[in-house]
């Protein structure tokens, strides 16, 4: 039976109304833009993590944004909030940490935005190397951890029996044998490294439990001075520019530039973040481990402890009131144990939380893939000292940059390596000086 015209234009209307009421609560989704610099792989792995989120509520969508590497990211994040056009979450690596908490009025702490948002949120369950680096003197939390890292030795285990290896060598002494065994061996290069700065001088310095500056490394004051171009850092320096010129070392660039040396059997050793993980797991054509970083043993009997790498979430202020409870909410699923373990086995960072590391280990991960777990040891291996809880050096992007020109002129051969340090030291001092005067 036909509806009369009356009744079927009412139905239609209500209809039209019904329609726009979902539409409407589509278009009402909030969206919470994400800047981060995860490229390759690991920025497809972050999109994963972004829609799984987005997937289990309809209120909020999380878009990641890649905008460059670290220091592109947060140089971008820093002019958007001049412009008010800030993103609500943004990634940045660990030594920008004293630029952030300098950003006055830009940064809204994470502790407190979660507060705020009324979302539970407890910190004691996230391991004490990764967030100590991210807390205030008071202990607040500063932003949340997403994917730390530290260095590690990897190492080829074909070269290795090749060459007559029988461990990965312990201390920078057998590294040096354990080189020239690989070149012995055919090999064109006994080890390389990446990430220079924070491998040779930060991560050295903390595994030595020797000061990169006073007051703490930076955390109990401004009022901090560069003291790392001491006689045990100019020694590394020293070696490392003697074995350039053998071929014990090779080097070969910046952040991750000297990976395929690794990956394609030139170089035996490799010393950088575990956060690799994923990349040689899917280049290398050879079995590889993954060791602990050398020490001197006349230095110290035995190493300290290393320090992270990699980066945090800040959430930035401007946003409505209302946008936070979604940002509050990612921050929660993205800390949950599942998709830590997650990040952490498929990347090689470290998981942030005890809870994800457990899940890890009874999943049989670390069993099934020895040495996964070696990042994890280092950085607990004793409770961290002023001299390796980690750095907090103003303007120390630019003083890295600085550390990174001295020691390429180390490597070929256009400064000795006292004269290297000292400058270093002196350059990044006049940077600290900057930094003190613009945020007294």
């Amino acid at each position: 039976m036909r509806k009369p015209a009356k009744t079927f234009f009412l139905s239609l209307a209500m209809a039209t109304v019904v329609t726009g009421i979902q539409a409407g609560n589509s278009w009402a989704v909030t969206e919470i833009q994400w800047w981060h610099a995860m490229g390759g792989v690991n920025g497809e792995r972050v999109n994963k993590i972004a829609s799984d989120f987005n997937a289990t509520q309809n209120e909020y969508k999380v878009v990641p944004v890649y905008k460059g590497n670290y220091t592109e990211t947060m140089t971008a994040a820093i002019a958007a909030f001049r412009a008010h056009k800030q993103p609500h979450i943004v990634q940045v690596f660990e030594v920008g940490t004293a630029t952030m908490m300098a950003a006055r009025g830009a940064v809204y702490p994470v502790e407190q935005m979660m507060r705020d948002a009324g979302e539970k949120f407890d910190k004691s369950g996230f391991l004490p190397a990764v967030i100590s680096y991210y807390q205030t003197p008071e202990g607040e939390l500063l932003s949340m951890p997403f994917n730390s890292s530290t260095p590690v030795l990897w190492y080829n285990k074909d070269a290795f029996k090749k060459a007559g290896i029988a461990e990965p060598p312990r201390t920078w002494p057998e590294m040096e044998t354990a080189s020239q065994k690989l070149l012995d061996a055919g090999y064109k290069c006994g080890f390389s490294f990446g990430w220079q700065s924070w491998v040779m001088v930060e991560n050295f310095s903390a595994w030595h439990n020797l000061p990169m500056g006073t007051r703490e490394n930076g955390f109990a004051g401004l009022d901090t001075e560069f003291t790392f171009n001491n006689k045990h850092v100019k020694r590394v320096m020293a070696d490392v520019g003697r074995w350039q010129q053998s071929r014990i070392f090779q080097y070969g660039g910046r952040r991750g530039d000297s990976l395929p040396m690794f990956t394609n059997g030139e170089c035996g050793m490799w010393l950088n973040s575990s956060a690799y993980y994923g990349g040689i797991k899917k280049q290398a054509k050879f079995e590889f481990g993954q060791a602990m970083l050398p020490y001197y043993p006349d230095i110290i009997d035995s190493p300290q402890n290393s320090i992270i790498g990699g980066a945090t979430l800040w959430v930035l202020k401007g946003h409505p009131k209302g946008d936070y409870k979604g940002v509050a909410k990612f921050m929660s699923y993205l800390s949950s144990p599942d998709v830590q373990a997650w990040w952490h086995q498929e990347t090689g960072y470290v998981p942030i939380t005890t809870a994800a590391y457990e899940l890890s280990r009874k999943q049989g991960f670390y069993e099934k893939n020895p040495g996964t777990d070696t990042a994890i040891k280092q950085l607990s291996l004793n409770t961290p000292t002023p001299n390796s809880r980690g750095l907090r050096f103003g303007n120390y992007v630019q003083v890295r940059d600085i550390i990174n020109e001295e020691m390429e002129a180390i490597w070929n051969g256009t400064k000795t390596a006292s004269q290297a340090m000292d400058d270093a030291v002196a350059r990044g001092n006049k940077l600290l000086r900057k930094f003190e005067k613009a945020n007294r």
